[in-house]
């Protein structure tokens, strides 16, 4: 006859105190953040494969407000698996209040792109109206979540630009992740987004920009929409797209020519 565990007291693990809070971090310039937004999403996923760097597109998420684009600084929520000794979800109003998912909220700043870990799944709503709510009044400008969010036909209204997998009637941690830390690192949609990092998220999808990079993506951003600007109006008057998209070396001799004549 198998032993009757049911009554044996679960026993929290020692030193394990939530949420866990990463180290302080840099949001990125505004001026960094102005020069941008003429990029988007599909350019900067282009421009940083290019410089070395495969794995920017947030897979899974998709917008739900069409037409919306935004350029922010990352600010991160990472939900972790339950455990029952640890966190189980249980007494879930008083036990939500005090961890990462109200304490990530009080530390938004204007401008902030909110990105969630959750693992792409599809139960758990990590976060409903209310929060959705706070985060506008605080100047948060868009919410990239790997999983899905509640509350939609009432998020809708409050018009946040928003990436998620789906929609659910379920609260945080009613299933079976737990909201553990904040500003930390985080995987979302299979890519890594420090905090501090910057998303451009728009109707291709979000993309995450190394900090450290987003400079030089501005710059060659401009250079590449330049002789994009060439190449459109020569292919809408018939030009060889072998000739003007790509360049080659003949269409870029042409397309010099029309850029110092421009800036003459």
């Amino acid at each position: 006859m198998a032993e009757d565990l049911t009554d044996v007291q679960l026993i929290p693990p020692k030193n394990m105190q939530l949420p866990i809070e990463g180290p302080a971090y840099d949001r990125p310039d505004a001026q960094l953040i102005e020069d941008l937004q003429i990029v988007g999403s599909a350019t900067a996923s282009a421009m940083l494969h290019r410089m070395g760097i495969r794995q920017t597109f947030i897979q899974g998420p998709l917008p739900r407000k069409p037409g919306s684009k935004v350029v922010g600084s990352a600010i991160t929520l990472q939900f972790m698996p339950q455990r029952e000794d640890v966190a189980s979800g249980q007494a879930q109003e008083n036990v939500e209040k005090r961890t990462a998912l109200w304490a990530v909220f009080a530390d938004v700043k204007p401008g902030d792109i909110l990105c969630v870990q959750a693992f792409g799944d599809l139960y758990t709503g990590c976060l409903g109206e209310m929060l959705a709510t706070f985060f506008k009044t605080q100047g948060g400008i868009g919410i990239v979540v790997d999983g899905c969010v509640r509350d939609w036909p009432h998020i809708q209204e409050i018009d946040i630009p928003l990436w998620t997998k789906g929609f659910t009637p379920n609260f945080a941690s009613q299933s079976h992740l737990f909201p553990w830390a904040y500003n930390v690192p985080v995987a979302v949609g299979g890519v890594l987004i420090l905090p501090g990092d910057i998303i451009i998220a728009d109707d291709d999808g979000a993309v995450v920009v190394p900090a450290q990079m987003a400079s030089i993506v501005a710059q060659k951003t401009r250079e590449h929409e330049d002789w994009e600007t060439f190449s459109r109006m020569k292919l809408t008057e018939g030009g060889s797209l072998y000739k003007y998209y790509p360049l080659n070396e003949e269409g870029r001799r042409e397309y010099e020519a029309w850029r110092q004549q421009r800036e003459s």
